[in-house]
């Protein structure tokens, strides 16, 4: 049976997916559960990647049994609460770097008494079904989960405050960002970026939070591991299905033209 993206936060099970930044068809749940994916990330910040858009392909996603977190573009209330309206398991929150925002979050997605989000039930992040308003909103708290991005400097220093608040369900290292942050962007074996990787990594175990980041390739999936990140997403869809194509392409080119020195072209 699959598990919910709670209860693969709270397993501390190791769960791979991947991100989803151009391509959310109809198709997408089963493409996805057919490459044995146990999650999707559905991104919103750089895709444009409309509420609709979003609301169709969780969805699509549910349908094939692939449990679904939303990176909004902001760290608005309102758009917050508006992605878990419309039916997304977990909502990630970018370039998260205070305790004052991860406490505003917590707020925004949970209804009282654990936050101060407005109530609407029998719509689509409840599936529409009628239950007791206590017991509904219950439910949805229970069901949602909140993932912080660590991304900054700023982030890096806030991250063992913001991993022991109540209601924070994981953190995310956003790498590049956090590169960038710290003046060496893309320099993944830089002592400054391991130094704040490893310091997120504390911070979560410490508190019991799970812990999440993106990878491109097989080495960088084998450090994660060893960091302790038991949330992976394996790169994005637009990412590779160019370089899929690319290898099959190179391969039929090359069936004429298997080197240089034949003069083909």
């Amino acid at each position: 049976m699959k598990k919910s993206l709670k209860q693969m936060v709270r397993s501390g099970e190791l769960a791979a997916g991947t991100f989803l930044v151009e391509f959310v068809t109809p198709g997408i749940g089963h493409i996805l559960a057919g490459a044995g994916c146990d999650f999707a990330f559905l991104d919103m910040e750089h895709s444009g990647f409309s509420e609709e858009t979003v609301k169709a392909g969780l969805r699509f996603l549910e349908a094939g049994g692939i449990p679904t977190l939303v990176r909004i573009p902001s760290r608005e209330a309102h758009d917050v609460a508006r992605i878990a309206d419309i039916g997304a398991e977990g909502v990630m929150l970018p370039l998260v770097g205070s305790l004052e925002v991860a406490r505003a979050a917590v707020a925004a997605l949970k209804y009282p008494p654990l936050g101060r989000r407005g109530v609407a039930l029998r719509i689509a992040h409840d599936n529409y079904r009628a239950a007791p308003p206590a017991e509904a909103l219950a439910t949805a708290n229970e069901r949602t989960v909140l993932i912080l991005m660590i991304e900054t400097a700023e982030g890096v220093e806030q991250a063992e405050a913001i991993a022991a608040l109540e209601g924070v369900d994981a953190l995310w290292v956003g790498h590049f960002d956090l590169s960038a942050s710290l003046g060496i962007p893309g320099e993944f074996e830089h002592p400054r970026f391991r130094e704040a990787t490893q310091r997120i990594c504390a911070a979560a175990k410490k508190h019991g939070k799970g812990l999440g980041r993106l990878v491109t390739g097989e080495a960088e999936a084998r450090q994660a591991v060893a960091d302790g990140f038991r949330l992976i997403a394996w790169g994005g869809d637009a990412w590779l299905l160019q370089e899929a194509v690319a290898a099959g392409v190179r391969v039929v080119k090359n069936l004429l033209c298997p080197s240089a020195s034949d003069g083909c072209r």
